[in-house]
């Protein structure tokens, strides 16, 4: 049996997905969309997935130990009181008769308790016409038990592939499966109580994919129709209008700026990549302006809009980015890609990117960079960065401590190895080995490596590593010891209490695991080759010792775990199927309640102060500086067993520190020297390192090879050697010639005529002169209050359509944590 749990987010949270894979005879699998209004799970029963063939990952020859590490997992009983009160707070409620191929979970609102669940059945495409239906069902209390509401959606059957979309505030969607033949359009199905009403309402065009909410304003709401219109709504899907026609792709920027790329007028496909016009609408549809033609694809994600151009259909495609919501822009340096290549954003957020540049051919791997505070220059960070065939990269965003970067990097020697960064990209260094593991002894690098997307794809990990934000430093993971990644089919749990610097070996074998009150609860449930489960296993001590719960005596087929957003929660609830006596499988959900369990509230002696980033305990001025800053966090101490509740807030003491070469990257056109550690220019490579002409002016950049990490919030101290400045000057005009190389003397002008000439000419020249300095005052003045790096001024390109300009103040709205952008947007984009 293969049970696959998925989180698939339509903003980009690319890297909380939950997979779960066994072996056996028939398959599950389950999807989520993650967002910032709720988490949607999707328990599937697919048909067993074929087996990769192709295989990068490490092999599992004598460099590697085996894949049994040396380490022995803390085991505590269940005294008879704990397990008679879990008992009393489990429910198990078994959905009968709803024998469909798959169930859809979601969270509705923050807090509230509501839980809806769509169950679906496999049915004909004329099947809305001859009656067939779904089941919705909900809960509003955490998934305890659950009520039938089906009659509130008139028994309508639901869309499988676009099923429920969650948006701000307690607002839900259903979007039925209407076929497209003899109906005007679909129909869709609102709920702005959390399902508690629901309002039906006739489109006027058929959906190409899901309704699409605003970050803010759940009332606005944009949509793309089979028939590449782009239509908008005001009110919360009650009347829709068609804003434009030929849209391929779109997606919401700040305040109210929708971006989306259109075919051109006479293209000859609507989809044509690399002839595609990039446009802006800042005012719902009213006007537009264009931003870049010749768009191969564009994304939005932090503060950046980002587009690759196709400027010659002979010559590979170069990248632009804005951070000003299209108003101005400017060329990436970044290396060109073909299109055979791709660029792929890797995260981002108002202060920087991390972008992926492949390498030519099928070598799975290329090179990532991490941009400045404007998206315009990038540094190199790490060569050689895993991107497997399927485009798929195992970087991820650790977000329990702020910096925390993982990947995988694919060595020449062809094995895989893990690197992790803790100045977000600026030096990337191997995992520690485990503390209570040891490797082989024929195994010289003994360090952890941990499983991503790669081994996800190869059906090697159940799910990627875990890690939130308000359980901070904890970070769970699969993974395994010794020179590289193993590919054993058995790997183990891995977890680190500090963000990634020390870890221990906690679980053997594979599991799917949930962080839960906010890092004082961790659950795990054990993948079983015969695929049923009935033992759960939870921690209080972060994973150091866990008990173990049997939540049912009948086990079933797993599907997934599922539990609150925001890790507030403590309890959780595991999905799966039974077969029952007539052969028909029944869907079954146990949700454990541990707030039963866990009874006592924190105090102020469970906590403890906590610096963040320490390991240099003898230089107390430099111990716990990163990103220029000591940060020393509130959290809960391990030995503490009690319940940091809803209420919990992350709380943290900031002191800025004085800046060392670490805060510092090596600036475009430089690399870190390996004997010094010093920014040196790359061979080849002028002074005059960016140069664009427009409106007259030529901006030229001259640099000391330095560039300060952005979000580094250093003081004082190190300051790199030389001055960065910008030269300006007409465009075509050449530099002055060496005054050395030719003087010319007052004693050679004779005639007074000559000499009156002479004069003519230096008072020009002096009001020239004067005309410079007001002018390089007023450019200085205008990049000092434009850009937080006035040394770093560019000219910025600028195409508009001048019938439709807008000079409309833009929206200060911002996405968090760097969700904001729309995965389909753009294929190699936003892998």
């Amino acid at each position: 049996m293969i049970w696959t749990t998925v989180l698939l987010g339509r903003l980009c949270v690319l890297h909380i997905a939950l997979l779960l894979l066994a072996e056996g005879n028939s398959s599950s699998s389950s999807s989520s969309s993650g967002g910032p209004w709720g988490r949607t799970v999707t328990f599937r029963r697919d048909k067993q997935a074929p087996r990769l063939q192709r295989d990068t990952s490490s092999s599992t020859d004598s460099s590697n130990p085996s894949r049994d590490p040396n380490f022995a997992s803390c085991r505590l009983p269940l005294t008879p009181t704990e397990h008679k009160i879990l008992d009393d707070n489990t429910q198990e409620t078994g959905f009968n008769g709803d024998d469909g191929s798959h169930v859809i979970l979601t969270w509705v609102g923050d807090g509230t308790g509501v839980i809806l669940v769509l169950s679906t059945i496999s049915a004909p495409l004329d099947s809305y016409l001859a009656g067939g239906s779904s089941r919705l069902y909900r809960s509003t209390d955490y998934g305890k038990s659950f009520h039938d509401i089906s009659h509130r959606i008139n028994h309508t059957f639901i869309k499988e592939e676009l099923g429920i979309s969650v948006g701000p505030g307690s607002s839900v969607i259903l979007t039925a499966d209407t076929p497209i033949v003899d109906n005007p359009g679909g129909i869709i199905f609102t709920s702005m109580d959390a399902g508690a009403t629901f309002k039906s309402t006739q489109l006027p065009f058929h959906l190409d994919q899901s309704i699409t909410y605003h970050f803010f304003n759940p009332d606005y709401l944009v949509a793309l129709s089979i028939d590449d219109g782009l239509w908008l709504s005001l009110d919360f899907g009650a009347r829709w209008t068609k804003v434009h026609e030929g849209v391929h792709s779109f997606s919401w920027g700040a305040g109210t700026n929708l971006f989306f790329s259109c075919s051109r007028v006479d293209a000859v496909e609507a989809e044509e990549r690399g002839d595609l016009v990039l446009k802006r609408t800042r005012d719902l549809g009213k006007t537009f302006t264009i931003i870049h033609e010749d768009v191969f694809s564009f994304g939005y994600i932090g503060a950046f809009l980002f587009f690759s151009v196709m400027e010659d259909p002979r010559s590979p495609r170069v990248m632009y980015f804005s951070s000003d919501q299209g108003e101005t822009f400017s060329q990436a340096l970044l290396p060109s890609a073909s299109t055979e290549q791709f660029y792929s954003i890797l995260d981002g957020d108002e202060d920087m990117l991390f972008m992926h540049v492949d390498n030519p051919g099928d070598t799975f791997f290329g090179t990532m960079y991490t941009s400045d505070d404007r998206g315009i220059l990038f540094s190199k960070s790490l060569e050689r960065h895993l991107f497997d065939g399927h485009r798929k990269s195992d970087f991820t965003n650790i977000t329990s401590l702020r910096g925390v970067y993982l990947t995988n990097k694919l060595d020449i020697d062809g094995r895989i190895r893990s690197v992790i960064s803790f100045n977000r990209g600026g030096t990337w260094r191997q995992l520690k080995k485990p503390q209570n593991v040891n490797c082989a002894d024929n195994v010289k690098r003994c360090n952890l490596h941990i499983h991503g997307e790669h081994s996800r794809k190869n059906r090697i990990v159940p799910m990627l590593a875990l890690s939130e934000p308000t359980a901070i430093g904890l970070v769970i993971a699969h993974g395994s010891v010794g020179d590289s990644l193993s590919s054993s089919q058995h790997p183990d749990v891995f977890v680190s209490s500090d963000g990634g610097y020390n870890w221990i070996g906690t679980l053997k074998g594979p599991h799917h695991y949930s962080i839960l009150d906010s890092g004082g609860l961790i659950v795990a449930v054990e993948v079983h080759r015969e695929g049923q489960v009935k033992t759960i296993k939870f921690s209080t001590d972060e994973g150091q010792c866990w008990k173990s719960y049997n939540f049912t005596e009948q086990p079933f087929f797993f599907a997934g775990l599922a539990s609150e957003p925001g890790t507030k929660a403590m309890n959780v609830s595991v999905w799966g199927f039974r077969p029952e006596e007539d052969g028909q499988p029944m869907w079954v959900a146990v949700t454990i309640d541990f707030q039963s369990l866990i009874t006592r509230e924190c105090n102020k002696k469970d906590y403890e102060e906590w610096l963040a980033h320490s390991t240099d305990k003898r230089n107390s001025e430099r111990n716990g500086c990163v990103l220029g800053m000591k940060e020393t966090y509130r959290r809960l101490k391990k030995q503490s067993v009690c319940r940091n509740g809803r209420n919990f807030v992350v709380t943290k003491k900031q002191i800025p520190c004085p800046c060392t070469r670490e805060d510092y990257l090596c600036d475009y056109g430089y690399y870190r020297h390996v004997n010094t550690s010093e920014c040196v220019r790359q061979p080849n490579t002028p002074n005059k390192t960016f140069e664009m002409c427009l409106n007259g002016e030529e901006d030229e950049l001259l640099t000391a090879g330095y560039r300060k990490v952005p979000s580094d919030k250093c003081q004082g101290g190190f300051t790199p050697q030389g001055v960065v400045q910008t030269i300006i000057r007409p465009c075509g005009v050449k530099p002055s010639p060496d005054p050395s190389a030719k003087s010319t003397s007052v004693g050679h002008f004779d005639t007074p005529k000559e000499r009156l000439v002479l004069i003519l000419v230096s008072v020009g020249a002096a009001v020239i002169v004067l005309v410079a300095v007001v002018s390089a005052v007023l450019v200085v003045k205008r990049g000092v209050y434009r850009t937080r790096m006035p040394a770093y001024r560019f000219s910025n390109l600028r195409m508009q359509d001048d019938n439709n300009d807008i000079t409309a103040e833009l929206g200060s709205a911002a996405s968090s944590n760097g969700t904001a952008c729309q995965h389909d947007s753009d294929v190699d984009l936003l892998e």
